[in-house]
């Protein structure tokens, strides 16, 4: 069955446009009370980011929750990943994260976890949307959810955080630079690496509600570029809105991605003989990423864009790193769900065993160039598919003799076709992607 509201990750849209809305938010609040209920559930976590719009969710959901029969434990602003972990700790049946990630402040969302700390089941995010559209009740008031708060939420993940690292880790005489992105880590990452010995200095760690993700954060790095170098640091750390995304910068101020940091991570795991198996990227995952884990003898696969499809992915296989190069980055050797935080310091841990700096680290792998043609389509045809199309992109993949990649793929929200090739020499590349782009515009036509 398709789903009426839920995404790939979740549920969001524009605050006050539906079904991001105060009355649709009381209603999901019950639904998912009433589902997790007949799964004999009966307790539920619920953490937020920091945009404003936060507090009338917080308050929805609860009051849904409640008329359910669900007891609910307010959390207060909590990384996503700290959601996932507590939800576990505390035997929690389900949690519930009121974020948008990366997005405005004018944007927000609702992420399930289940009593694992995993994506919900399909089938259960069926159920709650099922009973969306059944009439709302209310149990009996003996029988009404109890709603308390957790004080202590924000010292448990930071001890959570700091036993992923060996015992008696000192990062005594590292200058860090941390940008927090106004978002949901303004408390707990500054702490983590301050209490690990590290310097600090934090940015974007104000929160007003409004400034989440503006002009800071892991989506807009200048800021920290410039700070790492005015600081003399020797990296530089940013997070997302929500704490499930992490980028770096080295002390030369260069950006380090998603695909530089699972490198670095997976090849210390490979050599302490912890890795169990391989690593998962996705579709947009640098091909340089794919020959440097080739040349290392590391299994590397592919999923689907989104980090469900790479967790899927690494369940099935039942292998422990994988990641996005925006800098969704799992490991599930201490995480159920990307996590940040912990993403960081196993970097500076890795770091630190090779005695390397990450400027160091991370010229170990080669990026390939990759060029991105965007091509606008209309009416019935896919051109994707085209045989054509098919065909050219069989010849180009043939030419490139295993050193390089093509990918088609059409845009979710627009009518265009992301015409995408990579490889190792950039004015190859470049020909082969306006060749392609050429014959998909000739075919739509």
């Amino acid at each position: 069955m398709k789903k009426k509201y839920f995404g790939t990750d979740g549920i969001r849209g524009r605050v006050g446009q539906y079904p991001i809305t105060p009355d649709f938010m009381l209603k999901l609040g019950w639904a998912a009370g009433m589902a997790f209920r007949k799964l004999g559930a009966c307790r539920v976590l619920v953490g937020k980011d920091t945009r404003i719009s936060g507090y009338m969710f917080e308050s929805a959901l609860e009051a849904g929750l409640s008329a359910a029969g669900a007891d609910v434990l307010l959390l207060g602003p909590m990384p996503t990943p700290a959601i996932a972990y507590l939800t576990r700790t505390f035997h929690a049946e389900a949690g519930i994260v009121i974020s948008a990630s990366h997005n405005p402040h004018d944007d927000n969302g609702i992420k399930f976890f289940s009593g694992e700390g995993t994506k919900l089941p399909d089938d259960v995010e069926l159920m709650i949307e099922e009973l969306l559209d059944a009439p709302m009740t209310v149990v009996e008031s003996e029988k009404l959810g109890k709603v308390s708060r957790i004080n202590d939420a924000a010292g448990r993940y930071i001890e959570f955080c700091k036993s992923s690292v060996p015992t008696g880790t000192n990062l005594a005489g590292l200058k860090l630079v941390i940008d927090c992105a106004h978002g949901a880590t303004y408390k707990v990452a500054p702490s983590v690496f301050r209490e690990l010995g590290a310097q600090v200095t934090a940015l974007s760690a104000a929160p007003n509600g409004l400034n989440i993700n503006d002009n800071c954060g892991s989506t807009h790095m200048q800021a920290l570029q410039a700070a790492v170098l005015a600081e003399q640091a020797d990296l530089g750390i940013a997070f997302d809105g929500d704490g499930d995304r992490v980028l770096m910068v080295d002390h030369t101020g260069t950006v380090v991605d998603g695909d530089e940091l699972v490198f670095i991570i997976a090849r210390d795991m490979a050599e302490r003989g912890k890795l169990n198996g391989g690593v998962v990227g996705t579709l947009m995952s640098n091909l340089g990423l794919e020959l440097a884990f080739k040349e290392l003898d590391i299994p590397f696969v592919r999923a689907n864009v989104g980090d469900r499809y790479v967790i899927a992915e690494l369940l099935e296989r039942n292998w422990l790193v994988g990641g996005e190069n925006s800098g969704h980055i799992l490991c599930l050797n201490h995480n159920s769900t990307g996590d940040a935080i912990i993403a960081a310091l196993q970097t500076l841990m890795a770091l630190r065993r090779r005695g390397e700096s990450l400027a160091q680290a991370r010229q170990a792998l080669r990026k390939c160039p990759q060029v991105l043609v965007n091509v606008r389509f209309g009416g019935g045809i896919d051109p994707v598919k085209h045989p054509e199309v098919v065909q050219a992109c069989e010849r180009v993949t043939q030419a490139m003799n295993g050193r390089g990649r093509v990918l088609l793929r059409k845009s979710g929200t627009e009518p265009l076709v992301r015409v995408m090739v990579e490889g190792e020499d950039e004015a190859t590349v470049r020909g082969h992607a306006d060749a392609l782009a050429k014959l998909v515009t000739e075919v739509c036509a």
